[in-house]
């Protein structure tokens, strides 16, 4: 009798729990039974109306974008001819001086340093040696140790004759007698030794090239900088050049000869009437800018002073202020 009464004791139930049980089991079976009885009396989706609004604003969106204006691009893409593939041809031992820039390709280079070689030949006047070949700049050694076995040329140039450089600097000569005879006048013009200070924005190449250290490219590269420039406003902004940003030295010989005119006034840069094309030339200005430029003044109006210019936000302060002397507001 003692496990009986002890299951009794812990898994029994009174007479109360069991109707309390009965109680929420009659309440959890009405809940679930409910959603069954109300079922039948709860209204029944229709999307027939819905669909047909969804209907009409997909047919106003399709009208809409077939009314949209179709605008030509202001910056239409540049073509470029399609690349003719050269067939390659066997290695075999030939000579350059009679190489095309297609037969350059046709031994593996590139269209480029095809092209380079052939007007490099016709600099130099043809190649005689090998080396020259060698020291061709974007010639990578890999390539011309695979070519130079089938070149038809000396490795080496031949030493150079007394009388070569005689005839390149001639100076003066003495005969038997004593008497001082002079030699054809050299090629390459004696610079002066005490050169005057010139008007930067008014000399030409001829004048530059009396600088020491400022030949025929650069003195072009320093005119046509100020012609895209419209005019030094100060002679520091030579040092603005490409080719001299690395030549502290000829900066500064430029800086020692030449002045800027006091007064002078550079040509002015019409940002609300100037093309594109004119904008992206000044050396302030760029392809980026002036596409900015031309942008804002299309949807915000014409600018009213050189200073709203600062609205624009990749215009920064520094380059506002190299620009603002050749901005002008018409």
């Amino acid at each position: 009798m003692k496990p009986r009464r002890l299951i009794r004791r812990y898994f029994g139930f009174s007479r109360r729990e069991t109707s309390g049980f009965a109680v929420l089991l009659g309440l959890l079976v009405a809940f679930l039974s409910l959603p069954l009885l109300l079922r039948p009396h709860l209204t029944t989706y229709d999307p027939t109306a819905d669909q047909q609004q969804l209907d009409a604003l997909a047919a106003d969106l399709a009208a809409q974008r077939e009314q949209r204006p179709t605008y030509a691009s202001r910056y239409p893409r540049r073509t470029y001819p399609a690349r003719v593939r050269v067939p390659q041809v066997p290695l075999a031992p030939f000579n350059p001086n009679s190489f095309m820039s297609t037969d350059w390709q046709a031994r593996g280079l590139p269209q480029w340093l095809a092209e380079r070689l052939v007007k490099y030949r016709d600099v130099v006047g043809g190649f005689r040696a090998k080396e020259q070949i060698r020291k061709a700049y974007g010639l990578s050694d890999t390539t011309y140790a695979r070519l130079a076995p089938y070149i038809q040329l000396p490795e080496q140039l031949p030493p150079r004759e007394a009388r070569t450089y005689a005839s390149r600097y001639p100076t003066t000569n003495t005969s038997a007698t004593g008497a001082s005879m002079a030699l054809p006048a050299s090629k390459f013009v004696r610079k002066p030794r005490n050169l005057q200070p010139f008007d930067l924005n008014s000399a030409d190449t001829t004048q530059l090239m009396q600088i020491r250290g400022i030949g025929r490219g650069l003195s072009a590269r320093v005119v046509e900088y100020r012609q895209r420039l419209g005019g030094f406003q100060n002679e520091e902004q030579v040092a603005e050049i490409y080719s001299l940003r690395d030549a502290p030295d000829l900066v500064d010989s430029l800086r020692k000869y030449t002045f800027v005119r006091p007064g002078f006034t550079p040509s002015s840069l019409d940002v609300n009437n100037a093309p594109f094309e004119v904008l992206q030339g000044h050396p302030y200005m760029g392809k980026r800018l002036a596409r900015v430029v031309v942008a804002y003044r299309q949807q915000h109006g014409p600018f009213r002073q050189p200073a709203d210019l600062r609205q624009i936000r990749i215009l920064d302060e520094v380059t506002f202020a190299k620009l603002q002397p050749y901005v002008v507001i018409k």
